[in-house]
């Protein structure tokens, strides 16, 4: 009898023992259940993430970006409501380009195409070229047209579309496209310093470097 007293002793405090230990992995195993769901999960969230909006390619980018007023006819908002060349006449960074452009004869041209791309130079892309050949270009109203329409596709491009693309201009020669994010190059010499700006009838790259037909 002491034996068998002495055995179901020993279970009832091994049990005991055990218990604790039991409690605490189901208390555990119920807390997984608020757990943060994992990477894949979030997907479902519908909660878009930054690198999701730099993806839209909705903005404007790059460095001169930040030269654009924040308001009035000059700024994103206000280039957007008017057509390329009136947009642009109002951004002081490019007025040696709307110069060119009224010398052309090309202002109506341009306001009245329809989802065109504009790569625009800059007026320091324009200082670039020494001043007798620019005066020379500028006489020559043929000449300014060709170089001047060489900078117009006939489409409107999206920055995807410019990481590897070659486009025919309306002057009916071929520009090529490369990179990725902000960082882009037309011909792999200009670079584009002020991307994505809207008109209300063209998408526009601000360039550093005048392009010239080949």
């Amino acid at each position: 009898m002491n034996a068998l007293k002495i055995r179901r002793t020993a279970v009832a405090v091994a049990a005991a023992a055990v218990l604790p230990f039991t409690l605490a992995a189901c208390s555990d195993s119920g807390d997984t259940k608020s757990a943060p769901p994992a990477a894949g999960d979030q997907a479902k969230t519908g909660e878009s993430t930054p690198a999701d909006d730099a993806m839209t390619g909705d903005k404007p980018f790059g460095a001169a970006c930040a030269g654009v007023p924040k308001e009035g006819a000059g700024s994103f908002d206000g280039m957007a409501k008017d057509p390329v060349a009136t947009a642009a006449s109002n951004n002081t960074a490019l007025s040696t380009l709307v110069a060119a452009v009224k010398q052309a004869g090309l202002v109506d041209t341009l306001n009245n195409a329809k989802d065109i791309t504009v790569f625009a130079p800059t007026n320091d892309a324009f200082a670039k070229i020494p001043k007798a050949d620019l005066d020379k270009v500028l006489a020559d109203k043929e000449q300014l047209t060709k170089i001047l329409t060489y900078h117009v596709v006939g489409q409107k491009l999206t920055p995807q579309q410019l990481e590897n693309g070659s486009f025919e201009t309306l002057q009916k020669g071929m520009v090529t496209t490369s990179g990725s994010g902000e960082a882009y190059k037309v011909n792999d010499t200009s670079n584009v310093v002020c991307g994505n700006v809207k008109t209300a009838n063209a998408n526009v790259y601000i360039v550093d470097t005048v392009l010239m037909p080949k």
